[in-house]
């Protein structure tokens, strides 16, 4: 079984599995061989736009944000179907990262795989959602006080080339359980473990349209608009240095 065979090209945005709206592809490398393993959709500012429009819109209008059990739910469903095809993502890890083997069985793979969203799913009840501060007094007058934790909104996780499997979960699963939207921006070098994560939230799961976007590209100006675009609430990066101070000008984050 090849890698090709395997991998999935197409984007997710607002729940459908997508091409890019131009047509256009780019190919997968791996690093190592320098074999092309396959090519994956290269999207535009419109396909950008369209999946941040997604973003915000599942935040605002659905009951995500505020559905505690439901979130708990797709989590799950999307664990179960990550490992039902965890060999295929193995493969898929050693041919586009370039790692050996041996690290799929732990920080790859099998680490986050088996840690990351049961550990969040398991302490979505007993985080400190709502705290009573009980009656205080200020400029002279008595109030009852309560501290209330909300989902921020909107979430861009920008993922680096290393170890991308298990930032992409890191940052997607604790952003979704606290009631968050997503869009994945996987770097260019590895994109299809983040294509893959995305065909399996819209085949194996009910979590609703717009709620996680996966964007491949290899066009920085469509990095730059996830960065820049006041839709989006929080930029969640992992990668140089470089970039991040990139990111911070613009909006401060």
């Amino acid at each position: 079984m090849t890698i090709s065979a395997t991998a999935d090209k197409r984007m997710l945005i607002d729940g459908k599995l997508v091409d890019a709206r131009s047509g256009l592809e780019f190919d997968n490398v791996n690093p190592f061989t320098e074999q092309v393993l396959g090519q994956v959709a290269d999207a535009d500012t419109s396909d950008m736009d369209e999946a941040i429009g997604a973003a915000r819109t599942a935040f605002d209008g659905s009951r995500w944000a505020t559905d505690r059990a439901f979130r708990k739910a797709c989590l799950l469903q999307l664990q179960a179907g990550i490992e039902a095809e965890r060999e295929a993502l193995r493969a898929e890890l050693v041919a586009e990262v370039g790692s050996p083997i041996a690290l799929t069985y732990g920080p790859q793979l099998d680490t986050p795989l088996g840690e990351v969203i049961p550990w969040v799913v398991d302490h979505v009840d007993e985080f400190d959602w709502e705290r009573d501060l009980s009656i205080g007094t200020a400029f002279g007058k008595r109030s009852w006080r309560s501290v209330f934790k909300e989902p921020v909104g909107v979430v861009g996780a920008i993922v680096p080339w290393n170890f991308p499997f298990e930032v992409t979960l890191a940052k997607t699963a604790q952003a979704l359980i606290t009631g968050n939207t997503v869009i994945i921006k996987p770097v260019p070098d590895t994109p299809f473990n983040a294509t893959r994560l995305g065909r399996i939230v819209a085949e194996h799961t009910d979590i609703p349209p717009g709620v996680v976007n996966v964007v491949t590209t290899s066009d920085n100006e469509v990095s730059s608009m996830l960065v820049t675009d006041p839709r989006v609430d929080l930029i969640s990066f992992t990668g140089s240095t470089a970039v991040g101070r990139f990111i911070s000008g613009p909006r401060g984050r």
